[in-house]
């Protein structure tokens, strides 16, 4: 998994309330096990006409965003079913940081497991920073996980929470594999003892 610490990058406003796994990426392309490939249908439904034409109004299908990294959203987003390729749709278009008022928990702890920093932050300070990325692909915010901060491209500051165990995974790039492989050296010394005190097992 890719280390998150600090990102500068363009912001996407999405000010929409109750977006969905559905809505982020369909039902129709979860056949895949694969992690890649996915971004090219995020917010499919609003993304692409029924012929298969990008909808010009659709904030990601707009020049200044195309290559948004940061995505300032509405209220419980990521809620619905508890689908993975969520995250991985969102990974995979390039998003890699999703800042709302509240988040879905499953998806929320998904978002950890991927690579992606969720950032939970009041209403005023959403409405602040949905406004910041209104200015388009010139205003750019930063998001520096180790300081906990969300910087406006005009330098307004704003701190936020995250539990430390999160940080720490996401800093250092450890997935549940990761979490794990540093551990390689005590599991190895407990499976020789275990064939040793416990050949039959």
């Amino acid at each position: 998994m890719e280390k998150f610490t600090r990102l500068t990058g363009i912001a996407a406003p999405m000010p929409l309330v109750n977006i969905d796994t559905d809505m982020i990426i369909p039902k129709q392309f979860l056949k895949t096990i694969q992690r890649s490939g996915l971004g090219k249908n995020l917010f499919d439904e609003m993304r692409y006409s029924e012929s298969g034409a990008e909808i010009p109004d659709f904030v990601l299908n707009q020049p200044a965003y195309r290559k948004a990294e940061i995505l300032v959203a509405g209220d419980n987003f990521g809620c619905g079913s508890s689908r993975e390729h969520a995250p991985w749709a969102l990974l995979d278009f390039g998003i890699r940081c999703v800042i709302a008022t509240s988040f879905a928990d499953i998806f929320y702890n998904n978002c950890f497991k991927n690579g992606i920093l969720p950032v939970v932050m009041p209403q005023e300070v959403v409405d602040v920073l949905m406004a910041d990325a209104r200015k388009g692909a010139n205003a750019r915010m930063t998001v520096d996980l180790e300081a906990q901060t969300v910087t406006t491209s005009d330098g307004q500051t704003f701190q936020f929470q995250v539990d430390s165990f999160r940080k720490h995974c996401l800093m250092n790039g450890l997935d549940d594999i990761g979490l794990t492989l540093e551990k390689v050296a005590a599991i190895d010394t407990y499976e020789k003892r275990a064939q040793t005190t416990r050949p039959w097992a």
